[in-house]
């Protein structure tokens, strides 16, 4: 028998890939891997195999995957005390090392060319799951929606929706459809090497289009928009990365063409007003 494993249930993308997993292969055949196991037993579906599954550690990582056939591997966060290139590097090395057969990443949008701040890591990742030797596919996920929270809050609360992006265009779903979609790559013994995965390339004023309620519509400039955010008490360092994002998409760098994302579903996404109504629903429910 096939036996899978994905790291990270703990976070949003590795817990829906558990949930989703179970669904198409017996729980006997999982193993779920994250930093803090006591948290991630309360999280998994019964049945499911929880081992560590710290990025910072090889040595643990190469025993935790051990029997491990197929491995969804997806990337952890930058800013950490190590740096994440490196957390990347030990989980691909301990694939190696425990037999692994398999792994399917969760990489960023034409990883192997893009000049977006956020792909380098990507790029030398996957650089470094090919000269492994390993079977993979790379799942270059687009822009989960939920990345626009703040934004989509504020104008469903009537707050101005704010970028500085242009005319650029994003192709936005929703951080559980990639995931899903993940984890069909992940059972399908025939996947693509890639996939450029991606909902219906829009811009934000199309995304602003979707929300429903009255509110202002503001495309300002970098320094604007870098006013904005200071004045709203963010920190230097975030709205650096924030500025960064919104440049990368005004140059296209999200601006993607695929039906990658539909064809592995095998269904149509969410409707964009749906999955906005997903991101800003919590006050529903205490209404």
């Amino acid at each position: 028998m096939t036996k899978y494993a994905i790291t990270g249930v703990t976070g949003t993308f590795g817990g829906n890939a558990i949930k989703e997993l179970v669904k198409l292969v017996s729980t006997n055949d999982i193993v779920a891997l994250a930093r803090n196991i006591e948290k991630a037993k309360t999280m998994v579906p019964e049945g499911v195999e929880v081992r560590s599954g710290d990025y910072d550690n090889e040595a643990e990582l190469e025993n935790s995957l051990k029997g491990i056939d197929r491995l969804l591997f997806v990337s952890s966060q930058p800013g950490g005390s190590v740096p994440r290139l490196t957390q990347h590097q030990n989980v691909v090395k301990a694939a190696k090392e425990a037999g692994v057969s398999y792994i399917a990443y969760t990489s960023f949008p034409h990883a192997n060319n893009s000049t977006a701040l956020l792909a380098a890591d990507h790029k030398a990742t996957e650089q470094a799951i090919k000269d492994s030797g390993l079977k993979y596919s790379f799942l270059r996920n687009n822009w989960y929606l939920e990345n626009e929270a703040a934004s989509l809050k504020a104008a469903d609360n009537g707050d101005a929706f704010v970028y500085s992006a242009g005319d650029g265009r994003v192709g936005w779903a929703l951080e559980a459809e990639y995931s899903e979609a993940a984890v069909k790559v992940l059972v399908n013994e025939n996947a693509k090497d890639i996939y450029e995965f991606s909902g219906a390339s829009r811009t934000y004023r199309d995304l602003a289009d979707a929300i429903s309620g009255d509110f202002e519509v503001k495309s300002l400039s970098d320094d604007e928009y870098t006013k904005v955010l200071k004045d709203s008490g963010m920190d230097d360092g975030t709205i650096g990365v924030v500025i960064a994002i919104q440049d990368s998409i005004s140059n296209g760098q999200l601006d993607e063409k695929t039906t990658d994302l539909t064809d592995v579903l095998g269904h149509e996404l969410v409707p964009i007003s749906e999955a906005i109504e997903k991101v800003v629903a919590p006050k529903s429910l205490t209404k």
